[in-house]
């Protein structure tokens, strides 16, 4: 069978399995490869928190989180070591990857090119077999989204819209042979299962300038209303932040007051306490 994007992940497993395809010339790149992801996440290359609109905020469901990023960076939350470690860890398989598409005979490249849609800059991952892809790294369960298509319905982090700003920004590049098509390449970082999503934008990526246009009026006027609602924890009368906010860097600053509560199932930050729960409280 002829290898094309269709075959990625099969052609992909492959060379997981036998090897083959693998040799010193790729051993050698991805070393470099590595060497790039620990010089950002932990050397002289440190990466530091940069107050611009990107590409890769384009999607972000809350655009008074956008704001914020633009306009109020130093209030940003600190990262926990644990998701600094998350995301070094995550950069790795993202890396490793791209090589293992190359050593399973797919033409890679455009890998890190800068992209720029109405004077809003990006990096694409890369472009496989003439298709622009944005490689994740995904929790089984947000894998399983992934993996069934089902991003259209359920986006809580705005994928769509990055993908698509990628493929609108390479649109007129030589090397995308699809210029309406982009895909994500994904792997479970918990179980080592790999995917393809692959979708057709088409005429959607007519009002790309207008929403980042849009955009840039956002984060340049006073700050928008919130993108979520509280919502009831349990029949308590406690309210609580949505899965969305609890995993914001700015929730302290957009919300007047939050407790963090620690039960088994994960942190809990209610924002109205009506009974107390019988869980540890987290001081800020």
């Amino acid at each position: 069978m002829t290898k094309s994007i269709h075959t990625l992940v099969k052609d992909i497993n492959e060379v997981i399995e036998t090897g083959g395809g693998w040799d010193a010339t790729l051993s050698k790149y991805a070393a470099e490869l590595m060497e790039g992801v620990f010089n950002t996440r932990l050397g002289g290359d440190r990466e530091e928190f940069s107050p611009a609109l990107r590409l890769s905020a384009l999607g972000t469901p809350c655009k008074r989180k956008l704001w914020y990023s633009v306009n109020q960076p130093d209030e940003v939350e600190a990262l926990p070591t644990a998701a600094r470690f998350k995301f070094l860890y995550g950069d790795i398989l993202e890396q490793l990857l791209i090589v293992l598409a190359i050593a399973a005979g797919h033409r890679v490249e455009g890998t890190q090119d800068v992209l720029e849609v109405g004077g809003v800059k990006g990096h694409r991952d890369c472009v496989i077999d003439g298709i622009t892809v944005d490689i994740k790294s995904a929790s089984s369960y947000g894998y399983k989204k992934f993996a069934s298509g089902g991003l259209r319905e359920d986006d809580p982090f705005g994928y769509i819209s990055q993908l698509s700003s990628y493929v609108y920004g390479g649109r007129d590049s030589h090397i995308e042979s699809h210029p309406s098509l982009g895909a994500f390449l994904v792997v479970d970082k918990q179980n080592g299962f790999i995917c393809l999503d692959m979708y057709d934008f088409g005429p959607e990526l007519d009002g790309k300038l207008e929403e980042v246009e849009s955009l840039k009026t956002m984060v340049a006027g006073p700050i928008p209303p919130r993108g979520f609602e509280e919502e009831p924890e349990g029949k308590s009368g406690n309210m609580k932040l949505p899965m969305a906010c609890s995993y914001c860097s700015n929730k302290y600053s957009c919300w007047d007051k939050i407790r963090e509560y620690r039960y088994a199932r994960g942190p809990v930050y209610l924002t109205k306490v009506v009974k107390e729960p019988n869980v540890p409280e987290v001081q800020r």
